[in-house]
């Protein structure tokens, strides 16, 4: 699997961006008029989703464990669903993380399923039917917002404070998925992560735009046992460096570091490179959560690995710690809103 961010997306735009300028174009047209003009189907139940801007990651996954915990706390039942990239199945599937692997069902659905019930389906909308036969009563949808098939009750767009949009291009020159301008006015609420600055002039659009922009930060969850403990950190996701900054903020002493494409299955060679070297040098190997699901259960190398990594568990903590609260009570409202509006298309 190669990796879907070719680096120089998120640096300052070059020869390479505008070489490919023209195919953007295209692409761009395509995906906005997809997002204006398809007919989306209702879900049966309120729907939030959880999208961003741009290929790569955001912090979708955590934001919407965020919101499920949210609606579980106002005594409703969530659902995730998810497409499942990275998995292979190619039917509508329930998940169970103690019987699914990765390389089934992708990674991010095995650690929401830890959470809620969750649903992968390439047909999103058979998925949130599935998900509402199954008793959820609120859909959380990773991803997928431009895809343009289901109508959303709420759509937050959440945008990495670090990297921002890159180098503020479309596909292929960049990682912008669909025209901002499009994106922002199918976009319910804007969530900022982190302290950094690239997403302040998005921030800033969105503003301008009437859009509510929140705030969040990543916060690590660690004992402290790691602070001045020799590493090797290794990590496939979209942006690994940083992952590894967080180790750096565990007081860890990063020694070598290993970095994969997102969605990574690992080989038998990668896997013995990373414990061969761990053990040569008495490094500690520590890992994210979405790594590790990818290897477990493990058998014999694999297991070995998942066995001497420890993970760093990451959080996301509103800043307001009542808006994951509100986002849920504004899905709510809006889908009764949109329920009456179709009873009433119905009655003419």
């Amino acid at each position: 699997m190669v990796s879907e961010a070719p680096p120089f997306w998120w640096t300052k735009a070059d020869w390479r961006a505008y070489a490919l300028w023209p195919f953007s174009w295209v692409y761009g047209r395509v995906a906005g008029m997809r997002m204006d003009r398809a007919r989306r189907a209702s879900a049966p139940v309120p729907l939030i989703c959880v999208g961003n801007f741009t290929v790569g990651g955001a912090g979708k996954t955590p934001t919407a464990i965020a919101l499920a915990r949210a609606a579980k706390a106002k005594g409703l039942k969530p659902g995730f669903l998810s497409r499942g990239y990275g998995g292979s199945l190619d039917v509508t599937t329930i998940v169970d993380p103690h019987h699914h692997r990765a390389r089934d069902v992708g990674d991010e659905p095995l650690l929401l399923a830890r959470e809620a019930l969750t649903v992968v389906c390439r047909r999103r909308v058979e998925g949130a039917r599935k998900l509402a036969a199954e008793g959820a009563d609120i859909i959380i949808m990773d991803d997928g917002f431009q895809s343009a098939r289901l109508a959303f009750d709420f759509a937050l767009l959440v945008v990495d404070s670090g990297r921002g949009i890159g180098n503020g291009h479309l596909v292929p020159s960049g990682p912008v998925r669909a025209p901002i301008g499009d994106q922002l006015r199918h976009a319910t609420a804007l969530l900022k992560i982190g302290n950094g600055s690239a997403a302040d002039p998005l921030v800033r659009r969105a503003a301008r735009a009437g859009k509510p922009v929140y705030a969040a930060e990543t916060i690590r969850i660690d004992d402290g046992q790691l602070a001045g403990v020799k590493v090797l950190a290794w990590a496939g996701i979209a942006d690994p460096e940083k992952f590894f900054r967080t180790v750096r903020e565990t007081g860890a002493i990063i020694e070598e570091t290993r970095s994969f494409p997102d969605h990574h299955h690992f080989s038998d060679d990668e896997i013995a490179d990373l414990l061969d070297r761990a053990a040569s040098q008495g490094y500690t190997l520590v890992t994210t959560s979405k790594d590790m699901v990818r290897l477990e259960p493990g058998h014999g190398r694999a297991g070995e690995l998942a066995s001497r990594s420890k993970v760093i568990e990451i959080d996301v903590r509103f800043d307001d710690p009542s808006i994951p609260g509100k986002v849920i009570d504004r899905t709510l409202a809006a889908a009764r809103s949109r329920k009456l509006r179709e009873a009433k298309a119905v009655t003419l």
